[in-house]
């Protein structure tokens, strides 16, 4: 269970761990040694703690009792808490059946005491345990749901089941090695939830122009729809990119350097462009994307120049690639130095003996 936080005085708790029967406060300042402090508990903190442990407790002994599922471990997360069962599987079945009898435990209104008992009591061997801490003093506090589960326990509970309003099963995931973890919301964390569920509901209807139970289908045409202009916008690009070659092919006099950057594209569309032209006598710098920040590029020539450019063309651009006969390509982060980038490739051409 994670610790309480709150004030000492008016300095915050920033952590609070236990060393050996202490517990350690770490504070945001020094505190002054033998003044009398007030301290604020952060209850809303505590309360939702408390909350999860006892409906921790609860499903776990009920899970037992019902299926013969034991707990190897828990975890009580931020936003939903997980109880990892020692089985493969649960059954949709086994879940429902398990949610509708703890939920019947709760509005049976059954209390929670905590007992303190000492280290040589033999009840303790009655009580379900873990085992206790290799450095643990002093008496053994145990947490027990009356009539249904008595638990050895360090955490804060609930006194009455009732205080757990309600506990919501959300299903379980594939867990370590023939286990199951179970995940679950008790208490204000079901409210919670709902407020949330409903709030993207209601956006969700204003976007989608019809209601909650149209939602699932209008998603589904919009997604196909996109894939459909996903796929007329692809073919568009490989033809401005055959387009764009062929007028450069056309054109009297060919430059030794083609250099283009088109903001939408792909490295399927600086291929084809690289393709078209043809890399023998050519050197071509294409990039796509952001044209100040993140993008893809392509230097594509003769092999020679391609093996001694790409890698300084990727440093400039700060990004990382790879080639192999006569391309280089790769991401950039810093696609507003292009113009770096094609003065070295004009350094580099004026530079070239006529023969290479």
């Amino acid at each position: 269970q994670p610790d309480d936080r709150g004030l000492i005085g008016d300095v915050p708790v920033l952590r609070v761990t236990r060393r050996g029967p202490e517990a350690v406060h770490f504070v945001q300042a020094a505190l002054e040694p033998g003044a009398e402090v007030l301290l604020s508990l952060d209850w809303e903190r505590r309360f939702d703690h408390m909350q999860q442990h006892s409906g921790q407790h609860l499903i776990t002994a009920v899970v037992e009792q019902m299926f013969g599922f034991k707990t190897a471990s828990w975890e009580l997360g931020r936003q939903r808490s997980v109880i990892e069962l020692d089985t493969p599987s649960m059954t949709a079945e086994q879940i429902e059946a398990l949610e509708r009898s703890v939920n019947e435990k709760i509005r049976e209104r059954v209390p929670v005491m905590v007992r303190e008992l000492a280290a040589d009591d033999p009840e303790i061997e009655t009580v379900r345990s873990r085992g206790l801490p290799d450095d643990h003093v002093g008496p053994v506090r145990v947490v027990d749901i009356e009539g249904i589960d008595s638990n050895m326990c360090c955490g804060t509970h609930v006194s009455n089941l009732s205080d757990l309003q309600v506990i919501k099963l959300l299903g379980t995931e594939k867990g370590k090695k023939n286990k199951t973890n179970l995940v679950f919301l008790a208490g204000n964390r079901v409210l919670k939830s709902i407020e949330q569920s409903y709030n993207t509901e209601k956006a969700l209807t204003s976007l989608l122009k019809n209601g909650p139970g149209e939602h699932i289908e209008a998603v589904k045409r919009l997604q196909s729809s996109v894939k459909l202009l996903q796929k007329n916008n692809l073919n568009l690009l490989r033809d401005i990119a055959v387009l764009i070659a062929r007028d450069f092919k056309s054109k009297p006099v060919q430059s030794e350097l083609f250099v283009l950057h088109r903001k939408e594209g792909d490295s399927e569309f600086m291929n084809i462009i690289a393709n078209e032209i043809g890399t023998e006598e050519t050197l071509l710098f294409l990039t796509v994307g952001d044209e100040k920040e993140a993008g893809l590029f392509l230097l594509a020539g003769p092999v020679e120049a391609v093996e001694n450019l790409g890698p300084r063309v990727a440093e400039l651009l700060g990004g990382k690639g790879a080639g192999k006969r006569g391309r280089f390509q790769g991401k950039a982060t810093k696609m507003s130095r292009r113009g770096e980038v094609q003065a070295l490739l004009r350094e580099f051409i004026s530079h070239r003996s006529p023969e290479a």
